[in-house]
């Protein structure tokens, strides 16, 4: 990774004037002015204070990003800011430089796309393969700390109870003296192997825990908080599995905002991101331990359903469809009307066809065919006659 440079904010023509720190933001150079202030306050005093000048010259410079950009701060979005700032990440600075030359918003639909398109995604091969090495490395080391602890503390009773012997008969000799000095010493030295045990378990466990927490933000839409395309591949493993053994039914729908758009041309990108959660929210409310909705890329969204027929599950769907179409939403940046917000749906019965991957291209089939013919429906796949299907 290229090292940190502060120098390179000041630079007039370097990253801050097209991250849009330039004069005209006057806010945003006060509250970087405030902080080199504050900086400067500082006593010089040698590398410490360097490094922490740095430290926070680079936090204000990614907060800067996130606060003009209008970006939510998570770790996602903090991640790409440190890349960009620090010059980790050339070719998406470029793109973004290029972008706000043009004067279009960096939002976070488009960051997560360009990100992608410059190699940085959400590295889900790699992560899992690192994380199932790590936790297999960490059960094994929490095995093998939890087995020593419990070796020494039965060690420490049997031992405890031998110096006690050794003391009630130390006048037989001074050898059975020396010999209780010694096993006192072992004991104490257990002592704190035990003390180091728990030590390790506790450590092991806050490392499972954050190992944790970095499955599920690697598994999360940023955006939208719903989960995302990733998480709902193993979520359909697991549905068809549980499915299939409890001869359930299994259906599959894929959910599009109509004339999304026109959203984004007529309000802009920050706008649209607020449609996008907005449709989230509101697919989300049917979501339960057999309901699962996650977002599929763009305004694209899909739902699983199980124990539900395919007339049951799009029931619910369409109803959710209506309650979308019937609320009023404003944009607030400018009070101007959205209009009504819609969504276009396919759902497919997922045991009606060869395997799960054609489930899904039946849903797709007839969520275009839902856009072709008038928008704002709900399609089943069964619905669509042979011709209808292959010509979507």
């Amino acid at each position: 990774m290229t090292a940190y440079d502060p120098d390179l904010t000041r630079q007039p023509n370097g990253l801050m004037r097209w991250l849009g720190f330039g004069s005209g933001n006057a806010s945003q150079n006060a509250e970087v002015d405030e902080a080199k202030v504050d900086d400067a306050a500082l006593p010089n005093t040698g590398l410490d204070d360097r490094r922490e000048r740095r430290r926070r010259e680079l936090l204000n410079d990614i907060s800067s990003f996130l606060v003009t950009h209008r970006l939510e701060v998570s770790g996602y979005t903090l991640a790409i800011a440190f890349d960009i700032i620090t010059g980790a990440n050339p070719k998406l600075a470029r793109l973004i430089e290029q972008r706000v030359a043009k004067r279009q918003p960096v939002s976070l639909d488009w960051l997560e796309k360009s990100a992608r398109n410059c190699g940085r995604g959400d590295g889900s091969a790699l992560l899992d393969e690192l994380m199932g090495k790590l936790e297999s490395s960490i059960e094994e080391f929490s095995q093998t700390t939890s087995n020593a602890r419990s070796a020494t503390t039965e060690y420490n009773s049997a031992l405890q109870h031998q110096v006690g012997e050794l003391e009630r008969v130390s006048k037989a000799g001074v050898v059975i003296s020396e010999l209780a000095s010694i096993a006192k010493v072992m004991l104490d030295r257990t002592r704190d192997i035990e003390l180091e045990m728990t030590r390790s378990e506790m450590k092991t466990k806050a490392l499972q825990d954050r190992l944790e927490e970095a499955r599920r933000e690697a598994e999360m839409d940023h955006l939208t908080g719903l989960p995302n395309r990733r998480a709902f591949e193993s979520l359909l493993t697991d549905e068809l599995d549980t499915a299939v053994i409890n001869s359930e039914p299994l259906c599959v729908a894929f959910c599009d905002i109509d004339h999304f758009k026109r959203i984004n041309d007529t309000h802009g990108h920050e706008a649209g991101d607020r449609v996008l959660r907005t449709v989230a929210t509101t697919l989300a409310k049917i979501s339960d331990d057999r309901c699962h909705v996650a977002r599929h890329g763009g305004e694209e969204f899909v739902v699983l359903f199980r124990d539900k027929t395919v007339d049951e599950a799009s029931a619910i769907l369409d109803k959710t469809r209506e309650a979308m179409a019937a609320r009023k939403l404003v944009n607030r940046a400018t009070d101007i009307p959205f209009g009504t917000i819609t969504f276009s749906a396919g759902i497919a019965d997922v045991f009606a066809y060869p395997a799960p991957r054609d489930a899904l291209k039946a849903a797709d089939d007839a969520l275009y065919a839902a856009k072709h013919s008038g928008r704002n429906q709900v399609l089943k796949a069964s619905d669509l006659d042979p011709v209808q299907a292959e010509a979507e």
